[in-house]
């Protein structure tokens, strides 16, 4: 897993990081959406509503290219859940994005973890281990949590 997605990097992002000194904020979006799909991977399960979830985040959230999201649903599909090597896409986060923004990536990785209506314990390990390497503080990790499990049980009652 570690391969692929370090061959993703540096295919998509560290290349666009290279020809200046700003990060494309779509290289970003890119970073985030893998972080996003390795939720999905967090459980022994990955369920329609989980892929759909990532899916719909990395299409209307991030306004990313068929090609691109694609390119990412298929790191999902070909690798085993293996993996905790983050770095390359916290670095990022950590450098280009604001504050707002990072608890808003853990806002969306909740929401992944939240989709299928049940909290397993791996994915909310990698939530606060997300949340750890981009900084965010312990009560908004509390708080995105809180806002999007409040999000799910609504979805659940409809």
């Amino acid at each position: 897993m570690i391969s692929t997605v370090r061959q993703f990097f540096e295919k998509h992002i560290k290349s666009n990081a290279d020809k200046g000194n700003s990060v494309p904020v779509h290289s970003l979006q890119i970073a985030t959406a893998a972080l996003l799909i390795e939720m999905m991977r967090a459980d022994s399960e990955i369920t329609d509503v989980e892929r759909n979830t990532v899916t719909d985040t990395i299409r209307t959230k991030f306004s990313l290219s068929r090609e691109e999201t694609d390119s990412l649903l298929q790191l999902a599909k070909e690798e085993i859940w293996a993996s905790t090597g983050y770095f390359e896409f916290t670095s990022l986060m950590n450098k280009w994005f604001s504050y707002d923004e990072k608890v808003k990536v853990i806002e969306q990785l909740w929401d992944v973890a939240y989709a299928d209506a049940i909290l397993d314990s791996n994915e909310e390990y990698m939530v606060r281990k997300i949340a750890h390497l981009i900084h965010v503080e312990h009560r908004d990790f509390i708080d995105a949590k809180l806002r999007t499990r409040e999000k799910a049980d609504s979805i659940d009652k409809q």
